[in-house]
């Protein structure tokens, strides 16, 4: 039975401009405009245009007339992009993983905004300030191809085994949320930085190289390029539906339980948003009943809000999935403060 511990909020990929963005420095004819401007890492957004983000941008639109205009990239490189800009604020609402999430707000690149529906969310699931509110809950794990692999390697011990030399790759840390995520892992389940380091260096001999995008990463494993990558449960599972050969898995140390930790999806009103007013809207819209009930049926998730409980199949076998696996909460003050630090580590451990 899965150990619900609820995480402390906020995936990876290239960037992505699915419109062009125009520079609305904040003038008040830029505040009129019908529009708004979402910069997010991915997995939400679906291939094929049958995502969360499809569904739900599609119906803003329709019931506020706001046109979403939507960058996608990796968790850090979102963060990077709105950072570069501050001084002529493009975004108006920004989504991102942990610990990007709260380097956003560390940064002052967030305002304070309490979304209707966030009370539903739980304390430690949005910020103590209101600069952020999680969206879609998630967890972390690893994807393997069910034809050429068709049981799931159990531990990270495994891994380092010739069979997957060349066969494996994860998603860069510090620039893709999904690599930072095997890093907290590792140091984690290992039990610090240093056996983390030491194991993710003897790891390197199997690893394709450095991908700045998790979700490019997938179609790899189902293909068959790859046997094992990094990725998470949300992105992974609504991959799935057209990727048939892939597994979702949890490693272990040694003979220890699965573990995972919560990667939850977190927003957050941009300061000096050019369209502030709209990205309130967006905000409210993300976490209402209607489209929280449907980030497990179209998103493959799970809903932020506490009282929305979807019994919907996905649903149920989201939670199959999760089943047996232990899950442990990062210290993410700990991980803010240090991140540049353990990425250095993580450089100077697999010559990165």
């Amino acid at each position: 039975m899965l150990t619900h511990i609820r995480p402390v909020a906020a995936v990876t990929g290239a960037l992505v401009l699915a419109a062009s963005l125009t520079a609305c420095g904040g003038s008040s004819a830029a505040s009129d405009e019908k529009v708004v401007t979402v910069y997010s890492a991915d997995g939400l957004k679906g291939e094929a245009g049958d995502g969360w983000y499809d569904k739900v941008f599609k119906d803003f639109e329709k019931r506020t007339g706001i046109k979403v205009k939507y960058v996608e990239g990796g968790s850090g490189e979102m963060v990077q992009r709105a950072l570069r800009e501050k001084s002529n604020t493009q975004a108006d609402v920004l989504v991102t993983l942990p610990p990007f999430i709260q380097q956003a707000g560390s940064k002052g690149l967030l305002q304070a905004y309490a979304p209707q529906g966030s009370d539903r969310v739980d304390g430690a699931d949005k910020a103590a300030d209101g600069t952020w509110t999680s969206i879609v809950n998630n967890y972390f794990g690893f994807v393997h191809n069910k034809k050429e692999l068709p049981e799931a390697p159990t531990s990270w011990e495994e891994l380092l085994d010739a069979r997957y030399k060349d066969r494996l790759q994860y998603s860069t840390p510090g620039v893709a949320g999904d690599g930072t995520a095997v890093l907290i892992k590792a140091m984690h389940d290992f039990g610090g930085q240093a056996p983390a380091m030491e194991y993710l260096k003897k790891l390197q001999a199997n690893n394709v190289g450095p991908s700045s995008s998790t979700s490019k990463l997938a179609p790899k494993v189902d293909k068959g390029e790859l046997l094992v990558a990094n990725g998470d449960v949300q992105m992974n599972f609504a991959q799935s539906k057209s990727m048939p050969n892939l597994g979702i898995w949890f490693p272990a140390k040694g003979n220890g339980k699965p573990t995972t930790f919560a990667l939850p999806y977190a927003a957050g009103l941009v300061d000096k948003a050019p369209h502030a007013e709209n990205g309130r809207k967006l905000l409210d819209f993300l976490l209402s009943e209607g489209a929280q009930r449907e980030v497990s049926a179209v998103g493959g998730g799970f809903p932020a809000r506490e009282d929305v409980k979807p019994t919907d199949a996905n649903a149920v076998a989201l939670a199959g999935l999760m089943e047996g696996v232990e899950v442990f909460e990062p210290d993410w003050a700990d991980i803010d403060e240090n991140l540049t630090a353990y990425v250095d580590a993580w450089k100077s451990a697999t010559g990165s």
